[in-house]
């Protein structure tokens, strides 16, 4: 692809280069040959641009860089703009349609013509598979499921019964979409008795799932996971959660039942959220915390119990103070008190 044509296709404008110079791939600064265009995003790793060989490079505005002998292209952004070449020279592969020998289909489920069915998946009564969906083996699909278009669901997956999956959704490799709810009520005899899930769980448009992960369904109603929803691998969604519009969360993170993910809130590594909280829009909880009380929108929070970053930071400055300040005031004491 010429670097004109590059830059138009990822919002970038060429500042030095030929605009007939040949790309034909993407790849970090320390690994990029000729032919390649990398990125600079951290201005920590800005030495590495003088390294590199690749033929181009995605810079901000705010970025200088001496050497003459590579093309810039300047970008608002310019990890999208690269994430946009990616796309391009690494695009999903088109739908092959077909259903292979194994699969299995009940007679009752509705599914499209162009589609891909791979070995040993399972498609359940009154289904609805729409088109240009990838089933890859081994996924199973319980009575009543929809899947919308354009949604790939890779190998080992279930979607348990009257759940819905909305379009362009990834669903990746043995995750489970409407397990049962975690919920017992104690009997008289001090016995756990099961409550009936009888919910269901919604994904909607241009959700992604990694792997390992369980969402769980609702008692009743339902748990939703809400468009441009991003959930990583080995994710504990519990019942009746709402998930809002490009929330990110990672890995290890546990919702438990009946919580409120607010619109673009970031969940980082290992966060727990305890049931029935609300995280307001826009907030951050940074790894390994843990929070038993709602969280305002924009807030930035850390620790276990989570309080606000800018206070935790100086908490744990203090904290490693502490061993030294416990020697002073024992120095202190005894000249005090003397050595009583």
């Amino acid at each position: 692809m010429k670097l004109e044509q590059l830059a138009q296709l990822t919002n970038s404008m060429i500042e030095r280069g030929s605009p007939d110079s040949e790309i034909t791939s993407t790849a970090g600064m320390d690994i990029a040959g000729p032919g390649d265009i990398t990125f600079l995003a951290n201005p920590k790793y800005t030495p590495q641009v003088n390294d590199t060989k690749a033929t181009a490079i995605y810079l901000n505005e705010n970025v200088v860089v001496e050497r003459t002998d590579i093309a810039v292209l300047r970008s608002a952004d310019p990890y999208v703009s690269y994430t946009l070449a990616m796309r391009l020279f690494f695009p999903e592969p088109p739908i092959n349609p077909f259903v292979h020998p194994s699969a299995v289909i009940d007679p009752t489920a509705i599914v499209a013509i162009d589609v891909e069915i791979h070995a040993n998946a399972v498609i359940g009564a009154n289904c609805t598979v729409s088109g240009g969906v990838r089933i890859m083996p081994n996924v199973t699909l319980y009575e009543r499921v929809t899947i919308g278009e354009g949604t790939t669901i890779h190998s080992g997956v279930s979607v348990r019964e009257d759940c819905e999956v909305g379009r362009n959704c990834i669903i990746h490799n043995n995750s489970t979409i409407g397990s049962d709810g975690f919920g017992y009520a104690k009997t008289a005899e001090k016995r756990w008795l099961k409550i009936p899930q009888t919910g269901r769980v919604v994904l909607e448009d241009d959700v992604e799932i990694g792997a390992n992960t369980a969402i769980d369904c609702a008692s009743v109603g339902e748990t939703r996971i809400k468009r441009g929803a991003k959930i990583d691998n080995l994710v504990q969604v519990g019942h009746s959660c709402t998930v809002d519009e490009d929330a990110l969360i990672c890995s290890q993170t546990g919702l438990a039942g009946s919580s409120h993910i607010g619109k673009r809130v970031i969940l980082t590594g290992q966060v727990g959220i305890a049931g029935h909280l609300r995280v307001g829009d826009d907030a951050v909880l940074t790894a390994k915390s843990a929070t038993s009380h709602d969280v305002e929108p924009g807030k930035i929070m850390s620790g276990v119990p989570a309080f606000e970053n800018r206070d935790w930071l100086r908490a744990t400055a203090a904290f490693r103070k502490l061993g030294d300040m416990a020697g002073r005031l024992r120095k202190l004491e005894k000249q005090v008190f003397g050595d009583k």
